[in-house]
C-alpha cells in the first residue's frame, strides 16, 4: 500500500482503511495509491489546502511553532515519512535541522525536492512502514496524518522507533474524521501502541487551533509526541591508591598473577564496591592487601587523578596518603596478586612502573591535586622515562587562596643563606632574583624577601604588632624531624626545643625556628 499526506483528504472524506480502490474497482497494491487515493494525480493541486502548501502566513507560523516545541532544541537529524509535498519538512529545514524527506508517490516527491532545494535536505521515494534509510538513525520522526492509512500502525510505530537515536522523539499528528463514519485512529489508541515503545509521551489536541488548519475544524485532531530513553550515562570505575609514607620513601607492591601489569610496581590500590565511598575502599584495600587497620583519620586525600590506559576506558582515581605505622606494620596479605613490597624515595622512583601510577606519584609530588593521565592507543602500560607526558595538571580554583608573602630584611645577603635552605627544602623553587630581593615559588604561591630602601632601621622583633612567624606544612613526622635536624647548620635556631614536638600544644606536632634576624618559622606535621 502507499503512504501519501492525506491530512488535507482525511477531513473531507472516509476512507476504507483496509483496501486502495483503482479507478475499476480492484484492490491495487503499491505505486502511488493508498485509502483509495492517487496520489501522483493529487500532487499538482495538493498545496491548495492551507495546512498543505501553508501558504498564508498565519498558517505557516502556527505549524512553524508547533514544530519548534515538538522537534529537538538543538539542529539535528529529522525523517519526515509521508511527507507529501514537503510543507512540514521544508519548515523543519528552515529551524536548522538536517531533514531526510519520504513520500512514495514519485511526484510528491519531486515537488517536495523543489521546495526544499537550497536547504540541508534529501527526499526519497519510499514506503513510510519501512523507510529505505539503511542504518541511519535520526533524532526525531515526523509523521502527519500518515499511520492511520497504514495496514499495521502497531508495526510501523516499532519500526519508526527503532530508527531513533537514544532520546530521539517521535512526533505524530493523527486524528479522527467524519461523523457518519469516523475513519482515523484515535489518540487513546496511538497512546497505548506508544507506550511500551517510549519513555515518556506528550499529548496535544490540536482541533481548537483553526489557525493549523486555515479554518474552525469539529473533529478530533492531535499531536502525540513520544521521546524515547536517553543513552546511558556515562560511568566510570573508581579506584583508590594508598600512597604510605616512610620519611620520604613510599611502599610500592610488585603486581603478580592478575593479569594486568603483571611484574611492574604499583601503589597498593584496588576499586570502589558498590555501596562504599573513597575513603571506605581504601580502609578495607588497606587491610586486603597489606593487613593495615587503618581508621579515617589515618588518611588524607592526596590526589585525584582520571586516568585512561592505552585501549581501555576511563576511571577516576583517588590517592590518598598515610604515615608508616598507622594501622601496624605492613606485610605482603595477598601473595597470589603481589610478589613483593618495596619502600622507594619518592624523589627517586624506579622505572619499572605502571605508567598511571607513576603519573599519579609525579603529581602527588609536585603538589598538584588535580590531574588528568590520558594515554593514547598504542602507548605503553609500563612507564617510560623516554616517552610522551600524557599527563596534564587541573589547577584549582585560585580565590582566596594565598598569593605570596613578603618580608622585608635588614640584611638580604645574611638572610638569604637561611632561607633559600629551608623553602628549598619545603619545595619551592627560585623564582626571581634583583638587586634588593630575592623570591621562591612553590605552585602558585611565592615568598618574597626584599631589603627595601623604604624599611625602617632597627631590627625584627615578631613580638611587637605585625607579622609573629610564617607557618608551612612540611609532611609526616619523621620529615619534621629531619628538617630539625637539619635547621642549625643553615642558620636557624631551635626555639622552645623543651617542649618539642609539642611546644604548639598535645595535639599540635611541630617545631619554632628562628634565622639570625629574629624571623620565626612554624613547621607543621600532620601525622
Amino acid at each position: 500500500m502507499t503512504i501519501g499526506e492525506g491530512e488535507g483528504e482525511g477531513a473531507d472524506m472516509a476512507y476504507d482503511e483496509g483496501a486502495a480502490y483503482d479507478d475499476g474497482g480492484a484492490v491495487r497494491e503499491g505505486g502511488a495509491v493508498r485509502g483509495g487515493i492517487d496520489w501522483d494525480a493529487r500532487a499538482a493541486a495538493f498545496d491548495d489546502a492551507p495546512d498543505h502548501g501553508l501558504r498564508d502566513p498565519a498558517v505557516r507560523r502556527a505549524w512553524a511553532d508547533r514544530l519548534a516545541d515538538w522537534l529537538p532544541d538543538v539542529p539535528g537529524d529529522i525523517l519526515d515519512v509521508g511527507c507529501g509535498t514537503g510543507g512540514l519538512a521544508l519548515l523543519a529545514a528552515e529551524q536548522g535541522h538536517r531533514v531526510t524527506a519520504l513520500d512514495q508517490s514519485p511526484a510528491m516527491a519531486a515537488r517536495a525536492r523543489a521546495k526544499l532545494a537550497g536547504h540541508r535536505a534529501r527526499v526519497l521515494v519510499g514506503d513510510a512502514a519501512r523507510p529505505p534509510v539503511g542504518e541511519r538513525r535520526f533524532d526525531a520522526v515526523l509523521a502527519r496524518h500518515v499511520l492511520w492509512l497504514l495496514p499495521d500502525p502497531d508495526a510501523a510505530l516499532r519500526h519508526w522507533c527503532s530508527l531513533l537515536r537514544p532520546g530521539g522523539r517521535l512526533v505524530l499528528v493523527e486524528g479522527v474524521w467524519g461523523e457518519a463514519s469516523p475513519t482515523g485512529l484515535p489518540a487513546a489508541r496511538v497512546t497505548a501502541a506508544l507506550a511500551p515503545l517510549v519513555a515518556r509521551t506528550h499529548s496535544e489536541r490540536l482541533s481548537a487551533d483553526a489557525r493549523l488548519w486555515g479554518r474552525p475544524v469539529d473533529d478530533e485532531r492531535y499531536a502525540l509526541v513520544g521521546v524515547t530513553a536517553a543513552a546511558a550515562r556515562h560511568t566510570e570505575v573508581v579506584d583508590v591508591h594508598l600512597i604510605l609514607r616512610r620519611g620520604d620513601d613510599v611502599l610500592l607492591t610488585r603486581r603478580a598473577g592478575t593479569g594486568y601489569a603483571d611484574g611492574l610496581l604499583h601503589l597498593p590500590s584496588g576499586h570502589v564496591e558498590d555501596g562504599e565511598d573513597v575513603r571506605t575502599a581504601m580502609i578495607r584495600e588497606a587491610r586486603e592487601e597489606l593487613g593495615l587497620a587503618l581508621a579515617p583519620g589515618d588518611l588524607r586525600a592526596a590526589l585525584v587523578m582520571q586516568h585512561r590506559g592505552p585501549g581501555g576506558h576511563p576511571r577516576t582515581g583517588w590517592f590518598f596518603e598515610a604515615p608508616h605505622g598507622a594501622g601496624g606494620t605492613p606485610r605482603n596479605a595477598e601473595p597470589h596478586k603481589c610478589a613483593e613490597l618495596a619502600w622507594h624515595p619518592v624523589r627517586a622512583l624506579p622505572d619499572d612502573m605502571v605508567a598511571y601510577c607513576r603519573a599519579g606519584l609525579d603529581a602527588w609530588h609536585r603538589g598538584e591535586p588535580f590531574a588528568v593521565h590520558w594515554q593514547r592507543d598504542g602507548d605503553a602500560v609500563a612507564y617510560e622515562p623516554t616517552g610522551p607526558d600524557r599527563t596534564a595538571a587541573l589547577a584549582p580554583s585560585r580565590a582566596g587562596a594565598l598569593h605570596h608573602v613578603e618580608l622585608w630584611v635588614p640584611d638580604l645577603a645574611a638572610a638569604e643563606p637561611a632561607w633559600g635552605w629551608l623553602l628549598g627544602a619545603l619545595g619551592y623553587a627560585r623564582d626571581q632574583v634583583w638587586e634588593r630581593g630575592r623570591s621562591w615559588r612553590r605552585g602558585d604561591a611565592y615568598v618574597v624577601l626584599e631589603q627595601s630602601s623604604d624599611l625602617r632601621p632597627g631590627p625584627h622583633d615578631r613580638r611587637a604588632p605585625g607579622l609573629n612567624h610564617l607557618a608551612f606544612h612540611v609532611g609526616g613526622r619523621t620529615a619534621l624531624d629531619r628538617l630539625v635536624a637539619l635547621a642549625p647548620a643553615h642558620g636557624w635556631t631551635p626555639l622552645f626545643a623543651d617542649r618539642y614536638p609539642y611546644a604548639g600544644g598535645a595535639a599540635h606536632r611541630a617545631a619554632y625556628l628562628e634565622d639570625g634576624q629574629g624571623y620565626e618559622v612554624e613547621l607543621v606535621a600532620w601525622d
